[in-house]
């Protein structure tokens, strides 16, 4: 198997708030989108982001009803401070301070309109995949 791309499928009340924020805040672009429906990409190494409308028929029907709840969308990154202070400079709540875990984690999270966790992580020194 060679997985050429990947991509996350999150099921939201409001697609285009969510859309928006992806777009404005997160350099994401617009592929395909409809009113239930948005796809998102990124020049980069990103994963790429479908959004679903909650309800909508093309889930299957135990599926419809659910929420992009209990995840979190994580991107390793360069620029930490950076690059919270230019969200935060944009007017996007930082909904976790940045901190530092005792594994040498830096980290700080966002949250969209819909709900969908963001967090941003930088590592200060190497992880020790060893232990990892």
């Amino acid at each position: 198997m060679q997985i050429t791309t990947s991509t996350v499928s999150l099921t939201v009340e409001d697609v285009s708030a969510s859309k928006a924020f992806f777009i404005t805040h997160l350099g994401y672009q617009e592929t395909a989108a409809t009113d239930d429906f948005a796809a998102l990409v990124r020049a980069d190494a990103a994963v790429d982001i479908v959004l679903l409308r909650r309800g909508t028929e093309v889930l299957p029907a135990a599926q419809r009803d659910r929420h992009a709840a209990g995840l979190i969308l994580a991107f390793t990154l360069t620029g930490l401070e950076a690059e919270e202070k230019r969200l935060r400079d944009e007017g996007v709540e930082i909904t976790m301070p940045l901190r530092e875990e005792p594994w040498g984690e830096r980290l700080f999270q966002i949250t969209d309109p819909n709900g969908v966790v963001i967090q941003f992580v930088e590592w200060a020194a190497a992880p020790d995949t060893e232990h990892a």
